[in-house]
């Protein structure tokens, strides 16, 4: 049976929940929800497993921060005997507007530094990832603020829809491959 390892990046804690930074583990969650599977504590990480069309799905949130996201990655890749190429990983991106999607098959981790571990502990930038849009709409000087903030109230419709549609999305790449999923995730556009 083909392995998947879906990995959600965020931070754990409270303060951290519905956070633009957290959306990885929104999208997680989702996923888990959509198929009735719980999460339980694990080595690096809260995981969740699932069957979906004939192929195992191993999902995880990082239980490390942001910033060492990558030992968690490769401790489950390892683990569960996946290559790189079957591995999503679900990131916030600044450079991508609130109303798109963008699913990559590698990349540059973007200043991104959950990206930035994973590709450091991993010696690659050869994986696939699904980069979720939250915009740059903040003053100059305040990304951080903005990136740890949690969404705003008129954000909210367009977060949910982009949510299901990510879910849908690794559904997707897992049925039919990722070529095929990226040209219909990568021409989406979400009314704001």
């Amino acid at each position: 049976m083909s392995k998947f390892l879906i990995v959600g990046l965020g931070n754990i804690g409270i303060e951290y929940a519905g956070t633009r930074h957290n959306i990885g583990f929104d999208v997680a969650d989702a996923l888990a929800v959509k198929h009735s599977v719980p999460f339980r504590s694990d080595r690096l990480a809260d995981l969740a497993e699932l069957k979906y069309r004939g192929k195992q799905l191993i999902i995880i949130k990082p239980t490390t921060y942001m910033n060492l996201s990558g030992k968690a990655v490769k401790y489950w890749l390892d683990k569960e005997k996946i290559a790189p190429s079957n591995m999503i990983v679900i990131v916030d991106e600044l450079a991508i507007p609130l109303s798109k999607l963008r699913l990559r098959l590698s990349g540059s981790d973007g200043g991104h530094n959950g990206l930035k571990s994973i590709q450091a502990i991993l010696g690659t930038d050869q994986y696939p990832r699904l980069r979720f849009g939250i915009g740059n709409n903040y003053p100059k000087g305040m990304q951080a603020e903005y990136v740890l903030g949690k969404w705003w109230k008129e954000e909210i419709p367009v977060v949910m829809q982009k949510i299901q549609k990510s879910v849908e999305a690794i559904e997707s790449i897992v049925h039919i491959g990722i070529e095929r999923t990226m040209n219909e995730v990568n021409k989406l556009e979400f009314p704001l």
